[in-house]
């Protein structure tokens, strides 16, 4: 199951920068001019998680398979970039097809990356993206406002979606934001079909000179002292830092870097586990001598759910769950041992997968 994260903000912001790091690669141009990425670059990046090596050690796995998350360098987006200014229509259609926005800020002072609007201002900068997002979904909903109102009599559930649309646009217009509005269930598997931006989860990432220490810039306060959301993610990240971990070569080479900058992880680690918790995702795993292999589900996931991520038919014929936390897992060297200690479960189709449960599915054909 895969997920997919849009790296947005203004050109010249770090994006490109931030996306070759985190993903490893060079396939996005990193430039000192704006709409230097035109088509968005796309990457998939293994999630590092050492539960899964310790498992395949104890397993003696021939292969150690990782999950993944989607990574999508898009575009440097401007004023006017809902309107159609600097590609912004084409732009903006990328950021519909991801699951979480990733808004990265301009947080450092260099006179030799120029800034399109001329000076460094994060709180501006914010501001400008966050609007153009907006002005985009009250395009989109009085769009489809529009054409639900043409069809009211096709299908007995336009005119709830007439009422939800109504009120979406309501609150972008008086608010410039939906984090106030409530929906009951029915009313957000509706609100799925519209493909709204605004309703997207998102991590702030302020890119941080590479001389700073990561809590310890003035912009990097401001940001936090101006983004009028409680459940925001903002995140300190450098670039530039990011992109020399790239080039190390091995492990021990990466950890001796982060020790001497007295860093616990790197940025991708911090990303992918905000993403994690902003996305609701958890991690299990199936553990064999061929392999071992993490799954990505949503959490509250239930087992017969959770099997569709390995194979349709799994769902079809779900039997059980045998299940083995990963604490009892290791504490007893594993399956066999945690079998023999009564550690194993067999789990019904009701059962809730935990985070960092080894299962065995059984299945009839």
């Amino acid at each position: 199951m895969g997920f997919s994260c849009g790296i947005v903000g203004l050109p010249n912001v770090g994006k490109s920068t931030l996306f070759n790091s985190l993903t490893n690669s060079q396939n996005a141009k990193a430039s000192n001019y704006a709409f230097c990425t035109i088509e968005p670059n796309k990457a998939i990046v293994e999630v590092p998680d050492n539960r899964l090596i310790k498992i395949g050690k104890i397993e003696n796995s021939k292969n150690i398979i990782h999950t993944h998350l989607n990574f999508i360098d898009i575009a440097g987006l401007v004023k006017g970039a809902s309107k159609g200014e600097g590609l912004g229509n084409k732009f903006l259609s990328h950021i519909k097809e991801v699951d979480l926005i990733l808004h990265v800020i301009r947080c450092f002072d260099d006179p030799d990356i120029e800034h399109v609007e001329d000076s460094l201002d994060p709180i501006r900068d914010v501001k400008i993206i966050e609007d153009e997002l907006i002005l985009s979904d009250l395009i989109s909903a009085e769009e489809q406002l529009k054409k639900l109102k043409k069809e009211i009599d096709k299908n007995k559930e336009n005119k709830e979606k007439i009422l939800i649309l109504e009120k979406i646009i309501n609150n972008l217009m008086s608010e410039k934001s939906l984090k106030n509005l409530s929906f009951n269930t029915d009313e957000e598997n509706f609100l799925k079909t519209f493909n709204l931006i605004s309703t997207k989860p998102k991590i702030f990432i302020c890119n941080i000179s590479e001389k700073e220490k990561l809590e310890d810039n003035k912009y990097l306060d401001l940001v936090k002292n101006n983004i009028n959301d409680d459940n925001a993610t903002i995140i300190s990240i450098s670039a530039e830092i990011e992109s020399q971990i790239t080039q190390l070569g091995g492990e021990i080479e990466k950890k001796e870097f982060l020790d001497s900058l007295g860093w616990n992880n790197s940025g991708l680690d911090r990303v992918i586990k905000s993403s994690y918790i902003k996305l609701n995702l958890i991690t299990f795993f199936t553990a064999g001598e061929n392999e071992t292999r993490a799954w990505t589900v949503k959490k509250n996931s239930i087992a017969p759910d959770a099997s569709s991520i390995i194979h349709t038919d799994f769902k079809k014929g779900f039997i059980c769950a045998e299940t083995t936390s990963y604490e009892d897992y290791i504490k007893y060297g594993g399956l066999k041992g945690a079998k023999e200690n009564g550690k194993t479960r067999q789990e019904g189709k009701e059962y809730l997968v935990k985070d960092g449960d080894i299962i065995h599915f059984l299945f009839n054909v």
